[in-house]
């Protein structure tokens, strides 16, 4: 996500300036605005999940969402990873903003489940990741896979092949979620592929006008496809064979939805606002939306919130997605945001030796004053 940290960036939000340094790089407001809007899509879609087995239009919007919301999430934060070596200070930061935060979800969503859906034989298993926890688990392996991705000849062509490899293997199982982690892997290689230039092309007028079309002809084919195919491929947590498909299914999918979500990413990007927005400074807030709107997500299904018949109907599905769309930013916002810093964003200077580099500095500071 990031520091506040994102999903895909628990390392994309300078440090605040402290005196006697220099200010930290302002952040891009595109890529700001650009998480802020992943992440409503994100909580559109689960809350759209129940909705989707009585309204084929509900399904239709949910795959067409499902298809780069994601990927689109995914793809930023291996932008934003691009500087990412076996530094010290990038390793704590990846612990502390990733590794932890997923540990402490994790034990949460369990406890929730447990308590919520009164069951109390929910096992709590760092293996198993349960729900949205497993976001964290593949950006802890994706970036500290990003040296060797930086060094190879041909990153990108190598991580479609072992997704599309991964979707033919159901022998890999649960553990870590490494179904997800190798198959949603191809967008975070084209993430530390990309440069600056690139997000100019996809925000140019023509593409934008471009996009317009796309979007609608990919909700017909949505439409068309609802009833003749199942949105688990969209989830990337299986294989073909679990699926119920063929083998070879599996590596048609991968290459079919990979070239399905890049069309639709960049179609999503060209319509990114570049300039500040009121909801700018929420992006540095998405890994706090992410993690937390799980529990309504999941609660409004524990609980039977979507049982009433109006819900199902167009309007209730219209105010399902209100409601979700502002839950989540209200979760982004900075309040909660130093609410839930101590799991989200630990210091835990404690934890961890300082550094030969880091004490050299000080010494140096020191002998200038």
């Amino acid at each position: 996500m990031p520091s506040p940290r994102s999903p895909q960036d628990a390392p994309h939000r300078p440090a605040a300036p402290t005196a006697g340094h220099k200010p930290a790089k302002q952040r891009d407001a595109f890529f700001d605005n650009a998480k802020y809007l992943a992440i409503v899509l994100v909580a559109m879609g689960h809350s759209w999940e129940p909705l989707t087995d009585g309204s084929r239009t509900a399904e239709a919007l949910y795959m067409v969402v499902y298809s780069f919301h994601m990927p689109a999430f995914i793809m930023i934060s291996g932008y934003f990873s691009r500087s990412f070596d076996m530094r010290p200070d990038r390793l704590r930061r990846l612990v502390t903003g990733v590794l932890v935060p997923f540990v402490v979800f994790e034990v949460a969503y369990s406890l929730f489940k447990r308590w919520a859906d009164d069951d109390p034989s929910h096992p709590i298993s760092l293996l198993d990741p349960w729900y949205l926890t497993w976001f964290l688990v593949a950006l802890f392996v994706w970036r500290l896979t990003t040296p060797l991705w930086k060094a190879i000849r041909w990153p990108i062509p190598v991580a479609l092949a072992i997704g599309a490899l991964a979707s033919i293997s159901p022998d890999i199982g649960d553990d870590l979620d490494l179904q997800r982690v190798l198959q949603f892997l191809p967008f975070f290689v084209i993430g530390l592929s990309l440069k600056p230039e690139h997000f100019q092309l996809v925000r140019r007028r023509e593409v934008r006008i471009l996009s317009v079309p796309i979007f609608g002809l990919a909700l017909l084919f949505a439409y068309w496809a609802a009833p003749r195919m199942t949105s688990s491929w969209f989830y990337h947590r299986d294989s073909a064979q679990e699926l119920g498909a063929p083998w070879w299914a599996g590596i048609v999918m991968t290459f079919a939805l990979f070239a399905c979500s890049m069309v639709l990413v960049a179609c999503f990007l060209a319509w990114v606002p570049r300039r500040h927005m009121w909801f700018t400074v929420l992006g540095a807030g998405t890994l706090y939306g992410y993690l937390l709107h799980g529990f309504l997500t999941k609660g409004s299904s524990f609980w039977g919130w979507y049982e009433p018949a109006w819900l199902h109907k167009p309007l209730g599905e219209i105010f399902v997605t209100v409601v979700a769309a502002v839950a989540v930013t209200l979760l982004c916002t900075p309040p909660v945001q130093r609410m839930f810093r101590f799991a989200m964003e630990p210091d835990m200077k404690w934890a961890f030796k300082r550094d030969a580099a880091e004490l050299a500095r000080e010494r140096t500071k020191s002998g200038a004053k």
